[in-house]
């Protein structure tokens, strides 16, 4: 055993390639088992005959492939992105002065920075069910609006598209606050100082000197928010009342009441093709921006 560690260290201190694999290959493996693998399987099962009872008959067929194209499944997937960029836009709004505020406030920032953590600690089904209990007919929002003489009769704002709406936006702020949070404490004060010095006001300070250099964080939580609010199932279920279908419910029911599992993991493909567009947009953006102009 000591002569196997004599040799794995004298390999490591001769080849940097070597090492390099060596360091790479837990994490390699951790996502062959728990990726890839997964990932070919949801792959074979999108062309392979239905079963009846669930699971999948030998052979291989492109009919839950070419069903994807339907005008169902198209609407289905157009309210779902559109859902998703609009809580990723209205997520932005709400964060970003939220990350402005903890980083100028330096003596309560710790305690800004556990309110923004908090709502991991709990489950994300409690915080949808808190939810219900804030905006149904006789909830926390209605009886507020009642006492202050806002409104005579309660709004009804469970089981619509704002619900839904409203829960995608409450429910991943906080992946929308901490990468822009991130970007605006590594910003460089002496900037601002230096354009405030040149006359610049503040809108002018902020458009060119603090939105530009806190873009990546900003990209960052738009995709930490945007993937998982395309993929949500459970929020468009308990808020929507089961009335604002998203592609996640689509995939949901398709493994569980329709039993039609190769239609469930094309399903499941499209969405992944759909992310990977998003994704590999956002790197021609940051290869575009980090591009050396000519004449430089």
């Amino acid at each position: 055993m000591t002569r196997f560690r004599t040799m794995l260290r004298d390999a490591l201190h001769r080849s940097p390639r070597f090492e390099a694999v060596v360091l790479l290959l837990p994490a390699g493996v951790w996502l062959a088992i728990f990726f890839a693998i997964p990932l070919g399987i949801v792959a074979t099962y999108a062309f392979r005959p239905r079963h009846i009872l669930g699971g999948v008959y030998p052979g291989w067929t492109t009919v839950h492939v070419v069903r994807l194209v339907e005008p169902l499944y198209l609407v289905v997937l157009q309210r779902s992105v559109l859902l998703s960029l609009v809580a990723t836009l209205l997520a932005l709004i709400v964060s970003y002065p939220i990350a402005l505020v903890i980083v100028r406030a330096t003596r309560w920032r710790a305690l800004l920075l556990f309110l923004v953590v908090l709502p991991f600690w709990t489950s994300f089904l409690v915080r949808t069910y808190a939810t219900i209990f804030l905006i149904r007919d006789t909830g926390l929002i209605n009886h507020l609006l009642q006492a202050v003489g806002v409104i005579r009769q309660p709004l009804r704002m469970l089981y619509t598209p704002g619900a839904v709406l409203f829960g995608l936006v409450t429910g991943f702020v906080p992946f929308m606050v901490l990468p822009i949070y991130a970007s605006l404490e590594k910003l460089d004060p002496a900037l601002l100082e230096a354009a405030e010095a040149l006359g610049a006001p503040e809108w002018r300070r902020f458009v060119r000197v603090t939105w530009p250099l806190t873009l990546p964080g900003v990209v960052a939580g738009s995709m930490l928010v945007f993937v998982p609010a395309l993929g949500s199932f459970l929020t468009s279920d308990l808020l929507g009342g089961a009335k604002v279908e998203l592609i996640g419910n689509l995939v949901q029911n398709q493994f569980t009441s329709a039993r039609n599992w190769p239609f469930g993991s094309a399903l499941s493909l499209l969405l992944l093709v759909v992310v990977m567009i998003g994704m590999l947009a956002r790197l021609r953006l940051d290869r575009t921006r980090t591009r050396p102009r000519r004449g430089t």
